[in-house]
């Protein structure tokens, strides 16, 4: 029988996670992270809760022109379906100031086992678990979706996604131009309950 040491506890990974806070995407500019500095947190980040191993998610990293391109697509979708001008303008901000997204895409996989629920909440860890490893290497990152994580025009014209594949997040990152005030977190003792027989 092999000993198994128990998990060392980790202080600073505590503290971070007890303070993090998502950087306002408006307040992020460039530098981004390049390839070298992006890929090791696009690692960490698929590094979640899979049940059965089946990886319904894949990523792609938007930069430059491809921002541009998809601004430019959102408006353009946007007018056409009659959507509130005012929301379609700050939808086409997303990209178009971005320094750079990663496309968290989820992408069910046909299974008798794993209910596609199990999957999209997998795909979400990978959204969250990319925003902490983002922040936690010292970008500024935010977790945003809008009517373009999900509209199919939008998704097959601009990314060439699959007609089940949709979008469970963008991550902006970037450099972090102002540090965002606390604001009311929940409260434990009204979200947690504590059950023993």
């Amino acid at each position: 029988m092999t000993d198994i040491a128990p998990l060392a506890p980790r202080p600073d990974v505590q503290d971070f996670l007890a303070t993090r806070r998502s950087r306002p995407a408006k307040t992020l500019v460039a530098p981004a992270p390049d390839r070298a500095a992006l890929e090791p947190l696009l690692a960490s980040a698929l590094r979640v809760p899979d049940h059965g191993k089946l990886e319904p998610w894949h990523l792609i990293v938007l930069e430059d022109a491809a921002l541009d391109r998809l601004a430019g697509l959102t408006g353009r979708l946007g007018a056409a379906q009659g959507r509130d001008p005012d929301k379609v303008q700050k939808s086409q901000a997303m990209f178009a100031d971005a320094p750079l997204i990663v496309a968290v895409v989820a992408s069910p996989v046909l299974s008798d086992k794993i209910p596609e629920v199990e999957q999209t909440l997998s795909a979400g860890a990978v959204c969250l678990s990319l925003v902490n490893a983002a922040q936690a290497a010292g970008w500024g990152a935010n977790w945003l979706t809008g009517w373009m994580a999900s509209d199919r025009d939008f998704l097959t014209e601009g990314l060439g996604l699959a007609p089940a594949e949709w979008v469970a997040g963008w991550i902006v990152i970037g450099t972090e131009t102002a540090t965002p005030p606390e604001r009311p977190r929940p409260d434990l003792a009204a979200k947690a309950a504590w059950i023993r027989e």
